[in-house]
């Protein structure tokens, strides 16, 4: 099965099925949570490699995460599937093969993802990986077996070196623990643009317009977040830039309703205007406080004033129009 997501970019699901490049290609394969500047540098060598060799640029990766599949728990992750698919593209990648990881491939040997996916579906000519890359059942694949076989199945095993900062590897797992911190102006670097979360503002109890604050609710689903919390933020409709102040909620809502699935709530200062069905790019600029239950709307009510007040402060805007 596959379809086409943007122009240029064509996404394939499937182990089985015709070669995705009949003329060879330069593959990169990973997990890619994130995009973080490590992954670009990934990305940007296979798309150098295919241009310099007249071969198709070709991305693997895996949804569900990996990491997410095997944890009895929810894991955060710091990209949708349409944010990353985004990223391969901007990042000139013409084929993605988003492999379902199911029971079906975790249960194919080292060996048969090699043979299957690498030469068979991809015809590669050159494969990049992590150095730490791993992969078929109970990952017995590695780096070495890649450099090993590779020769005698027609390509090469290349790993890109780690991209490190402030003497550090980034890495989605250091991305996480700043984020899960409040640290965002820490994360930024490694990810190499703001933390900004997406969506499709939807319908809610609209509980928000009738306390003074109305919200622009984005629903998280299955998708788990990295960030909790009360948040000074800037917001970005359909296509445009993350410019729009507001104060946002990310959470549970336990004084009013406790929900199921995180929830992301988005105040926007000064706006006037219907925001349901567009698309919503929010992006987190400080941490005002942790989500907490209150006794009374009236207690949460007075909070929200001191919230919006710190986060008109932190935006360089004039914190008394909160009041108003």
């Amino acid at each position: 099965m596959s379809r086409y997501t943007r122009p240029m970019m064509r996404l394939s699901r499937d182990v089985a099925g015709t070669s995705l490049a009949p003329g060879g290609s330069v593959v990169a394969v990973g997990a890619f949570d994130g995009l973080h500047r490590g992954h670009q540098a990934l990305l940007a060598q296979v798309h150098e490699r295919a241009a310099k060799l007249g071969l198709t640029p070709i991305v693997v990766s895996f949804e569900p995460l990996p990491r997410a599949y095997f944890s009895p728990e929810p894991v955060a992750r710091l990209s949708s599937v349409r944010e990353k698919l985004r990223g391969f593209d901007e990042a000139g990648m013409e084929q993605v093969l988003l492999l379902r990881f199911n029971r079906a491939l975790t249960s194919m040997s080292a060996e048969d993802f090699i043979r299957r996916v690498l030469v068979e579906r991809l015809n590669a000519h050159e494969v990049w990986v992590g150095a730490d890359f791993r992969f078929g059942h109970k990952r017995s694949g590695d780096v070495a077996m890649l450099e090993r076989v590779g020769p005698e199945l027609g390509f090469t095993a290349r790993t890109m070196p780690s991209v490190l900062l402030d003497g550090a590897r980034v890495s989605a797992t250091r991305v996480r623990m700043l984020l899960a911190a409040g640290e965002f102006s820490g994360a930024a670097p490694l990810l190499g643009r703001p933390f900004v979360i997406e969506g499709k503002v939807e319908y809610g109890q609209q509980l928000g317009r009738q306390l003074g604050y109305p919200t622009a609710n984005i629903h998280l689903r299955d998708r788990s977040s990295p960030v909790h919390g009360i948040f000074a933020v800037r917001v970005g409709l359909g296509e445009s830039e993350c410019s729009w102040p507001g104060v946002a909620s990310l959470g549970v809502r336990p004084t009013v309703n406790e929900v199921p699935e995180p929830l992301l709530e988005v105040h926007l200062f000064d706006f006037e205007g219907d925001l349901y069905g567009q698309r919503m790019a929010v992006e987190f600029v400080a941490k005002l406080r942790d989500e907490q239950k209150f006794d009374n709307l009236d207690e949460l009510t007075v909070q929200m004033a001191k919230d919006a007040r710190q986060a008109r402060e932190l935006l360089g805007m004039n914190p008394r129009l909160s009041e108003a």
